[in-house]
């Protein structure tokens, strides 16, 4: 069975090609976020087995949403997706809990790899 993920990103076309990749390749995404806020909600809601999160969106930033989602659950699985020039934004990420970071443009492989790393 495909593990569950929740996608977020402000841009449309970002989720797009990230939900198309991951289901292309057996995940199954349950949800899609614009903003850091829908991102909490939706995870409260799915419980999603990973997140991919952007950093930099509108109403709530990825690194704040980050928080959030290990208040509801210490153990929750994110991986940050961030443009290049943004590495303090990816550092503060990681120390928010992000367990990992792939940089946009991304390489499809480089975003698998860092799906299956976490969740197989």
């Amino acid at each position: 069975m495909g593990k569950n993920v929740l996608v977020v990103d402000d841009a449309a076309f970002m989720r797009m090609k990230i939900i198309k990749l991951l289901t292309e390749n057996g995940y199954q995404v349950i949800g899609e976020a614009g903003n850091g806020e829908e991102a909490v909600s939706k995870y409260q809601q799915l419980r999603p087995d990973l997140v991919i999160m952007d950093i930099t969106m509108p109403i709530m930033d990825g690194i704040t949403a980050i928080n959030e989602i290990k208040k509801l659950d210490d153990s929750a699985k994110v991986i940050v997706c961030s443009a290049m020039g943004q590495q303090n934004m990816v550092i503060q990420a990681i120390k928010s809990g992000a367990k990992d970071y792939v940089l946009k443009p991304f390489q499809p492989d480089r975003v698998l790899e860092a799906v299956k790393k976490q969740v197989g």
